[in-house]
């Protein structure tokens, strides 16, 4: 995508435009409704009669269209046009939380919830995939990375937000008031979209160069750095929905009031922002990404055991004290914060051409997704069997394990790619 206004780069060089603010904000407002779930779930288990299994599931269909077509939509950004895509992502997830706000008790309650949510994930895909597309055209060079580092951000402080706001709200305005209010933050974003952002038709002249879709797709899923991307971070996305995902649920079955259960799960949300920025920060002075990964990977596998592990039955069981093994669940979050901004990074550097960028982020979507679909129904079955969340520590680890290796493997085709455009700029 070619620079959107030489005017722009013309401003204070280190400046991130409004412009790239407002994209910002439209991924913040699509996330949040992805995060407005999970603080509902015991409102609509109680209002609507659904079971955790069934909870289970509407956390993750809104990731079916992600797993479907996160692959289709990077490769078709660019004919779509980034802005339309956006604007069209936010106008789809406004109507389909509206529609979620009529829904009304009864026997199809759960299955007009479970479509609507499946909408939603299209409306989701559709804002976000261009995201970092339209910041790279709007922002100056200098700003460029400070800019991509705020994007980065978008999913874990929209899911904070939710799951700050979201019980006190529903406390007093129900879920469906709760949904009335995304939709509109997403219609606000959408406006100032709309505004802001220049519209498509100023990079027509730069799309006859790029290759057909077709060819991008054969680079793409012909390279092994996108299909490990993918990998690192579908076990990266699965394991932190399913423990944020359910953060709600598991301190309401422990008894802890509704308005502590929204800060907790909001703080443990939120230090996931903090290991994003700081996977910035240590890239940037020279660590590296294999090394953060697995740094990453590791944190979150020892954080989660903590949290979670217990020894003994009945009346003799350990555990950490409460306090710390909520001190493990942020050691948790803020760790895997440090996957993404690296996963990103390498995206840039191991995508098969500067062509195929978004195709490889949509790869790296598509299989997010898929982590994000099956995860908390497993995790949710899991503690159903063993009678509580003591066992969740399992699915983790599993995560982090092949994530772990798949960060190896990403440290080594780094190096060999890095060694290669040594050699020929030599």
């Amino acid at each position: 995508m070619d620079r959107l206004s030489p005017a722009v780069a013309a401003q204070g060089q280190a400046r991130v435009p409004v412009a790239a603010f407002a994209v910002m904000l439209a991924g913040v407002s699509a996330a949040l409704h992805l995060g407005k779930l999970p603080p509902a779930v015991p409102a609509l288990r109680e209002t609507l009669g659904i079971g955790l299994v069934e909870a289970g599931f509407l956390l993750s269909l809104v990731q079916v269209a992600g797993m479907t077509l996160g692959l289709a939509v990077g490769l078709m950004a660019d004919t779509l046009g980034l802005r339309r895509s956006m604007l069209g992502g936010l106008a789809l997830i406004t109507v389909a939380g509206a529609g979620g706000a009529l829904v009304q008790p009864g026997p199809h309650a759960l299955g007009l919830l479970l479509a609507l949510r499946a909408l939603e994930g299209l409306g989701f895909l559709l804002a976000v995939m261009p995201g970092p597309g339209l910041i790279r055209a709007l922002a100056p060079p200098a700003a460029e990375k400070a800019a991509m580092g705020l994007w980065g951000a978008y999913m874990p402080l929209g899911v904070a937000l939710a799951l700050l706001v979201g019980p006190p709200f529903i406390a007093r305005f129900t879920w469906s008031g709760w949904w009335w209010l995304i939709a509109a933050i997403s219609t606000a974003a959408a406006i100032w979209v709309w505004l802001t952002v220049p519209a498509d038709a100023r990079r027509a002249a730069g799309r006859g160069t790029a290759p057909a879709w077709r060819s991008r797709l054969s680079q793409t899923l012909g390279a092994p750095g996108p299909r490990l991307l993918g990998l690192a971070f579908a076990v990266y996305s699965a394991q932190w929905m399913a423990v944020i995902g359910f953060l709600p649920a598991i301190y309401a079955d422990a008894g802890i009031a509704a308005g502590w259960t929204g800060v907790l799960s909001s703080v443990a949300a939120a230090t996931n922002i903090v290991g994003n920025l700081a996977g910035g920060k240590l890239l940037q002075a020279g660590v590296a990404p294999g090394r953060l990964l697995r740094w990453g990977y590791a944190v979150m596998l020892l954080g989660s055991l903590a949290a979670f592990v217990q020894w003994g039955h009945g009346d003799n069981v350990w555990a950490l004290p409460p306090a710390v093994r909520y001190a493990c669940v942020c050691l948790f979050s803020l760790g895997g914060g440090m996957v993404p901004a690296t996963l990103f990074m390498l995206a840039v550097r191991l995508a098969p051409s500067s062509s195929t960028v978004s195709t490889t982020v949509g790869l790296m979507q598509q299989a997010s997704s898929l982590g994000q679909f099956f995860a908390p129904p497993a995790v949710a079955w899991l503690a159903m069997r063993a009678g509580g969340w003591q066992w969740t520590w399992v699915a983790t680890m599993a995560c982090s394990l092949v994530g772990m290796l798949a960060a190896l493997r990403l440290a080594h085709l780094h190096a060999s790619l890095s060694g290669d455009r040594t050699s020929s700029s030599s």
